[in-house]
């Protein structure tokens, strides 16, 4: 046992250590590297990939997981839960043939910016090849990787929202179909009228400005992260001290801006907070995509767009855009905040409309891995299915099949963690409200207060647990989606 420890701990070292390596490269390559060095570049992916499947694999460090798997329970909660996803992830990763395994990784590399060029251009044909061989490989994946509790598409979902299956996921997409879609149906049968103000030009660098003064509302510590530019916005991390933002400025487009650096440091809050004491272990990060993604839902949607948020932070919007929102009411920028529509684009979409967005790609990625849907008449589905569900057709498939990123690189199952992340984010929200007031706390200029209350009840964990266990001693109940549909339905009746 001691000596299984050892060695397991020192082998951990090495696959931190590619871990590192790993998240240095996709940040570069989603924020300053051109994209001929990126295609340069892949092949250099393929070796690495090797290297860290064989460091995966290797005999001793297998032998001593296995070890320690059989006598799992002598080890304490963290290294426990620890020993048990390793156990797994090793399982999987010899399951899936060394040969495909770096090949795929060589084509993730390459189809990024493939799809950005492709998504710039409205040009599905160029990303299609790259698309259907990725669909390809996870297609296999469900084969390589099934069990007798996992097939097809659950052994994608699987990987990441643990014990969400599409049983699962069916049920609470069945009640937001009954409850939700009626009532959104009825509230978007008017058109919005966007406010004068909001079709001016902000400038790029203003809208820096005014993000980084978030950060600082959001208590995010600037000495442990930075934020930069990306075509599509997103948080990445190593550990506790080096946690990174990225954003996307639209000179036409203010609150995408806004929203999306509230969203993302919403992220960042989640990995900031962890124990320290998990760094340097596996048990580090967010516990799964669906509990990452309440906790950014949660600073957006329930903090973000609040009137108390905005009493105490609408004098400074006003500040940096001077005079472009002079004479804008607070009254008037918080119907704008919250106004709702049917959208084309899921990162912009309004939170009451967003649910629909995740449906939608739900269904389509279900009936891509099974077989049921190809790749090459993938537009055409996503424009019916979209005007099926909110009676607009995307004009270009930039504003349709092509906007997300997630396909790009093989993220088959990783949507339906979005809608989860916003339902758990309103039971959340619900348990904290009844430890204390949540929008009075933000009178005092920052989200001191609940940041505090999140780090103690869900935070700290990182992925020393597993997420619905996160959940049921943060708010001591299971998951309970009833708590989402109360949420929406109330705010937006009030209206």
């Amino acid at each position: 046992m001691e000596q299984s420890l050892k060695i397991y701990t020192e082998h951990r070292k090495k696959l931190l250590a590619m871990q590192y390596v790993d998240f240095l490269i996709g940040w570069d390559t989603q924020t300053d590297a051109a994209e001929n060095s990126i295609i340069a570049d892949s092949a250099q992916m393929s070796v690495i990939s090797e290297f860290s499947y064989k460091l995966s694999t290797d005999p001793q460090f297998e032998s001593a997981v296995e070890t320690l798997y059989a006598r799992r329970d002598e080890l304490d909660d963290v290294m426990r839960h620890e020993i048990e996803t390793v156990y797994k992830n090793i399982n999987d990763v010899k399951k899936i043939p060394i040969e495909e395994y770096t090949a795929y990784s060589q084509l993730s590399s390459q189809a990024y910016p493939v799809y950005v060029r492709a998504k710039t251009e409205n040009n599905f044909e160029l990303f299609r090849p790259y698309l259907e061989k990725i669909v390809e490989f996870c297609r296999k994946q469900t084969v390589w990787l099934a069990t007798d509790k996992l097939q097809g598409y659950d052994v994608l979902l699987d990987m990441y929202e643990p014990h969400y299956t599409q049983a699962e996921y069916d049920k609470f997409f069945d009640v937001l179909r009954k409850r939700l879609v009626p009532f959104v149906r009825q509230r978007t049968a008017q058109p919005t009228v966007k406010p004068q103000w909001a079709n001016q030009t902000f400038d790029a660098n203003k809208q820096r400005e005014f993000c980084e003064y978030l950060r600082d509302v959001m208590c995010f510590d600037k000495s442990r992260g930075i934020m930069k530019e990306s075509e599509h916005p997103f948080t990445s991390g190593f550990g506790t001290d080096d946690v990174r933002i990225t954003n996307h400025y639209y000179p036409d487009s203010l609150l995408s801006s806004v929203f999306s650096a509230i969203h993302e440091t919403g992220h960042a809050t989640y990995e900031q907070q962890v124990d320290p004491a998990l760094n340097g272990t596996l048990s580090g990060g967010g516990a799964s995509l669906g509990l990452h993604e309440s906790q950014s839902r949660f600073y957006e949607n329930m903090i973000g767009r609040s009137r108390a948020f905005w009493q105490a932070h609408f004098g400074k919007l006003q500040q940096v855009f001077a005079p472009q929102l002079d004479g804008v009411s607070p009254d008037e920028f918080m119907r704008y905040v919250n106004a709702v529509e049917r959208s084309f684009v899921r990162t912009e979409a309004d939170e009451l409309t967003y649910p629909l967005h995740i449906m939608l790609r739900y269904e389509i990625e279900q009936k891509l891995i099974c077989g049921e849907l190809q790749v090459k008449d993938l537009p055409a589905y996503w424009n019916d299915k979209f005007t099926e569900y909110f009676g607009i057709t995307p004009p270009t498939d930039t504003l349709g099949v092509l906007q997300d990123v997630h396909w790009a690189y093989g993220n088959f199952g990783y949507f339906p963690t979005y809608a989860l992340g916003s339902a758990i984010a309103a039971q959340l929200y619900h348990a904290m409200n009844a430890d204390f007031d949540v929008e009075a706390s933000l009178a005092d200029g920052t989200t001191a207060r609940i940041n505090e209350w999140l780090k103690s009840h869900v935070h700290k964990y990182g992925s020393s647990k597993y997420p619905d266990e996160i959940l049921r001693l943060a708010t001591g109940e299971d998951f309970d989606p009833e708590y989402y549909v109360d949420y929406l339905i109330g705010k937006y009746s009030a209206q």
